[in-house]
């Protein structure tokens, strides 16, 4: 049995300022205050030192970290996130891979999963493609499906993924994408879909909604809308997502508000509210000083860009994706864990398991201070070792 005292415990509705959690193995088995808490005599103590704990961050959006591509390196990238707090992750796979590139990462993917033992973060993976609108988003050049939506195409690398897909991403005005939708959710019927690099109509997007489609990829970034009359603003995937209280909007938020600005970053806090919104890190896992910045934005660490200069994903991990959120909505810590956390763990149909401090779920928690610096990691029960 682990004692973790002398903590501030996140909890989904408060926090804990003295708070106790007990771990047995893998699960926590009792949280609660000081006074509330019976501990066992021969319980190993951890001393939080005041520390604020939460659940481990879950990152359910990013293509690679610290020059690592998970579709290359999974095991190294998802390292380089795991020391910053992040216990469960789902690669990104893009649409700049053709279909032997996309059989070829899940391959290595799951590979990576079955040697990493309990160590493991993977939890499936985001499918960021292979249909999506090629006029939106960074690569869009290298973009390996633009032609007909085609079985021959998509089948295999459907079945290789399997039932580890969590998120597709699709552009609901590609012709002929509701074909792929009904397939893809007969492979994984608890698969979800997602909206992204997209201009569709509410009513396109209302149109999947029956295949589970209830996300939103990136709100306002890589979206948009036709044109009403007479050059009038039309409605688009931001705004299907707005009116639609059960769609998840994620958010990437650097510390510039590059991506969304900040004043729309609280529009998307108001009209989703804290349940709905989940944070991203988006993370590019470009090499450092590859592509570099556009003059002007050279200051910004955390932005990353593609070979175009157009903005391609970002630097972040979850941590300072918290500490922006809090800088520029004036949300509190235990609101930027839930968007951090427990939002992208229930958009995703794992909130049994992870997104919260409660007794039964897995032991995966972070200690951070008051800025969200991370002081120590503990993933399924073990405190890890960097």
């Amino acid at each position: 049995m682990i004692c973790i005292e002398n903590a501030k415990v996140v909890l989904e509705n408060g926090i804990l300022w003295d708070g106790i959690i007990l771990v047995e193995e893998d699960r926590i088995v009792s949280v609660g205050k000081r006074s509330e808490v019976e501990i066992p005599e021969n319980a190993q103590h951890i001393d939080a030192g005041g520390a604020y704990v939460g659940p481990g961050f879950v990152d359910i959006h990013t293509h690679g970290g610290g020059g690592h591509a998970f579709g290359q390196e999974p095991a190294e990238a998802a390292e380089y996130f795991l020391r910053r707090g992040t216990t469960s992750i789902l690669p990104t796979l893009y649409h700049s891979l053709d279909k032997q590139g996309f059989l070829d990462a899940i391959d290595r993917v799951k590979a990576t999963m079955a040697s990493a033992g309990a160590r493991n973060t993977i939890r499936g993976f985001y499918m960021e493609g292979p249909y999506m609108n090629p006029d939106f988003g960074a690569s869009s050049k290298y973009n390996k499906w633009l032609g007909q939506i085609r079985p021959e195409d998509y089948k295999d690398v459907v079945d290789r993924a399997g039932d580890l897909v969590k998120v597709w991403v699709v552009a609901p005005e590609r012709e002929g994408i509701e074909a792929f939708v009904r397939y893809a959710k007969s492979v994984n019927p608890n698969v979800v879909f997602s909206v992204g690099h997209s201009r569709a109509t509410p009513e396109q997007i209302r149109k999947l909604k029956k295949y589970g489609l209830n996300h939103l990829t990136h709100c306002m970034d890589a979206t948009g809308r036709t044109s009403a009359w007479l050059g009038t603003r039309g409605a688009g995937p931001d705004e299907a997502c707005f009116l639609d209280p059960n769609m998840y909007a994620e958010l990437i938020c650097d510390s510039g508000a590059v991506h969304v600005n900040a004043e729309l970053q609280r529009l998307i806090l108001r009209n989703k509210g804290i349940d709905k919104v989940v944070l991203i890190s988006d993370c590019s896992g470009r090499k450092e000083g590859e592509n570099p910045a556009p003059e002007g934005l050279r200051h910004m660490t955390d932005l990353s860009f593609d070979d175009q200069g157009n903005l391609g994903g970002s630097r972040l991990s979850m941590d300072m994706a918290c500490r922006n959120i809090m800088t520029h909505t004036n949300c509190g810590i235990a609101q930027a864990f839930l968007m951090a956390s427990r939002n992208p763990a229930r958009a995703i149909g794992m909130d049994d398991e992870i997104g919260t401090i409660e007794a039964g779920k897995k032991a995966d928690l972070v200690f951070v201070d008051d800025m969200f610096h991370v002081q120590k990691v503990m993933l399924a029960g073990q405190l890890q070792q960097f």
